[in-house]
Parts: C-alpha cells; sequence; structure tokens
C-alpha cells in the first residue's frame, strides 16, 4: 500500500525512488512489524487475560510447567496481524507469490486458532479432533501446492534442485512436485507446532530460518544474483523478501513477550501458520533439502515423536524420558532457559549451514 503509493509519487518528490528497492523495503517491513507488535502487545495479551483464554498445562509433563497453567495463549494471532499489516505496507501486491504464502499462512493460521479456541474458550481438552486438523491441513497444504505448479511461469519453479550438486536439475511432473510441496508445507507445520513447547523455543528458530529464507528469495528474485550463485532463477521471487523481513520482525515482537518467563504463548494459531510459510516459501524458492537443514532442530523435535511413539508401540520401551526432545533435556535436569538457548545455538549453526550451500556448488 506504502509501496504502492510512493511508487505513484516517486516522479514528482525527490528522494522516493529509494523505496523501489527491495533491501530498503524490508527494513522497514521488519521495523514495522516489529514496532507494531511491542505497541500492540500488550493490550492483546491484556486482552487475552481478561477473557481467560490461559494455557492448559499437561500433569504428565514436568513439575516446572504446572506454574505456567493460565499464561495468556493465542498470542500468535499478534505474528500474523504484524506480519500482515506490514507486508501489505512494503510488499508488491501484485506480486502472486505474496498472495500465495498469505493464503497458505493464514489458512493454516484459521485451522489453528479455530483448535485453540476449542481448547481455551469452549474448553474442550482435545481441540480439534486429530484426523479433522489433518484433513484441513491437507485440503490447504493440497491446495497450495497445487497452485504452485498450475500457475507457474517457467521450467524453474517446477524443478528439483540439489544444494552443492551444481547440475543437478531435474523437471518434475505434477503429481511429484504436488507430493514434495504437501509434504513441506503440512510437515514443517506440523514440526514447528511440535518444538513450540518452552517459553520462545520456536519462535527464534522459525525467526532465523525466515531471515535466511528471505536471503533465498532475494537472490533467485535476481537474475544476476541466481546466475552467479548457480541458484534458481524464479521471476518475482524477491518481493517475497518483504515478507520474511515482516515475519522476523513480528517474531522479534513476539519474542519480546514470549521470552522465559512468557507473559504469551503462541499456540496453535501461530505455530501452525509459521510452519507453513516456511515450508510454502521454500518451496517457492526451490530450497527444500537447505530449509530441511536450516529447520534441523524442527525435524529432530519431529523425529523424537516418531521414534517415541514406534519405539513404544513395538517394544513397550522409550527412548527418551519424554517427547519432543526438549522436555527430555529438562527430565534431564537441564533448567528451561538453558534448554532454550541451546536449542537456539543449534539452530542459528544450522542456518548458517544452509546459508552455506550458497556458495558451495
Amino acid at each position: 500500500m506504502l509501496y504502492w503509493i510512493t511508487q505513484q509519487l516517486a516522479g514528482r518528490i525527490t528522494g522516493l525512488h529509494v523505496f523501489s528497492y527491495l533491501t530498503f523495503r524490508a527494513i522497514l517491513a521488519t521495523a514495522s512489524a516489529l514496532g507494531l507488535s511491542l505497541i500492540i502487545g500488550p493490550t492483546m495479551i491484556a486482552r487475552l487475560s481478561r477473557y481467560q483464554i490461559g494455557q492448559v498445562v499437561r500433569d504428565d509433563g514436568p513439575a516446572s510447567h504446572l506454574p505456567k497453567a493460565g499464561t495468556p495463549t493465542m498470542g500468535g494471532a499478534l505474528i500474523l496481524t504484524t506480519t500482515l499489516v506490514s507486508t501489505m505496507l512494503w510488499a508488491e501486491l501484485s506480486n502472486r507469490l505474496v498472495w500465495t504464502v498469505l493464503g497458505v499462512t493464514f489458512a493454516f493460521g484459521f485451522i489453528g486458532f479455530y483448535d485453540d479456541y476449542l481448547k481455551l474458550v469452549v474448553r474442550n481438552a482435545k481441540g480439534l479432533a486429530p484426523r479433522w486438523k489433518y484433513l484441513w491441513q491437507s485440503v490447504a497444504g493440497l491446495a497450495a501446492a497445487a497452485t504452485l505448479y498450475f500457475t507457474a511461469t517457467e521450467p524453474a519453479e517446477t524443478t528439483l534442485f540439489l544444494p552443492i550438486v551444481k547440475n543437478f536439475h531435474v523437471p518434475l511432473p505434477a503429481f511429484v512436485f504436488i507430493a514434495i510441496a504437501y509434504l513441506m508445507i503440512v510437515g514443517m507445520s506440523n514440526a514447528v507446532n511440535l518444538t513450540d513447547g518452552l517459553d520462545g523455543l520456536a519462535i527464534m528458530p522459525a525467526t532465523l530460518v525466515a531471515s535466511a529464507l528471505g536471503i533465498f528469495a532475494y537472490a533467485s528474485g535476481n537474475v544476476v544474483f541466481a546466475h552467479y550463485l548457480q541458484i534458481p532463477d524464479i521471476r518475482g521471487a524477491g518481493e517475497l523478501l518483504i515478507f520474511c523481513a515482516a515475519l522476523a520482525g513480528a517474531g522479534l515482537g513476539f519474542l519480546w513477550f514470549n521470552a522465559y518467563p512468557a507473559q504469551v504463548f503462541m499456540g496453535d494459531i501461530g505455530a501452525l501458520a509459521i510452519g507453513a510459510a516456511i515450508g510454502v516459501l521454500a518451496v517457492i524458492v526451490r530450497q527444500e533439502l537447505v530449509v530441511l537443514v536450516m529447520g534441523g532442530l524442527f525435524v529432530l523435535e519431529t523425529a523424537s515423536v516418531i521414534l517415541q511413539v514406534a519405539s513404544f508401540k513395538l517394544t513397550g520401551k522409550r527412548i527418551f524420558k519424554m517427547a519432543p526432545l526438549h522436555h527430555h533435556f529438562e527430565l534431564k535436569g537441564w533448567a528451561e532457559p538453558k534448554v532454550i538457548v541451546r536449542f537456539w545455538i543449534i539452530s542459528l549453526l544450522l542456518v548458517l549451514a544452509g546459508l552455506a550451500t550458497l556458495k558451495l556448488r
């Protein structure tokens, strides 16, 4: 919106041409989302508290979590609101990829909102039944995957690329592309949701991954950079830098209130939406495997749950003291802040490893 206004006035007012630069608008998107979060965050938290939309703590989890009962939840609405506003302000709104990412993010956000609503407002302890949650995630994921395939304008948008391997590029048939995109979107959505179990644990890695994806999007959308770095040249992908920057700013703003001890929790409305956004961004910039590295913390958390369930059903024994993985370390005696910060450090290293593939070709 503001980007469009500055473009209309650029020929009349000196200096407005600076808004045509993606990097400048990305800075503004980050600052806008962060600033809005800090401004409206206290009001939103107070309102959630007033309506008694508070966290329900499992009695079979770590004892240190019991005092968290009643902490305002559904704070992910703050992330979605500020991300949307900042993206609408600074992105080029004629870009189809921007609308695709926004559509996926808010579709999964609505699914998470309904699940949170059932748990916290209706007081249905189970929330949205897993089969229904997975059904609607599948509908949204398949719709997004099909949209990306059938609206693609260049072969690179539906071609499989491998990091580090310079000349590997295989055009994908529709069913293979849609299957991969579906798994990335739905899988990453649930992976972030599983990781969101401690104060600030999920949002910081998500912010790091989103920021890194912004770099990939910027490079992929620039013909010169894409050819130099030998990555897919995706027309229009550069504009996704604005969304990634807005999401990063919103994430940092949310972390202000979610840092230990948390004043508010993200809830499914935030975790499902952020994970889906990461997944669809990875598909668009054709970096699915790289995102599995950068989001390795989410992958590990998910794998710990799968291994725990499989082991218990097959052998009657548990591999971990408790899954997801962060609870295992809590029960081993690590203080919650130590688990959080150490997982952040691991996430940072994984993101740097993913970024390094830009030059390792």
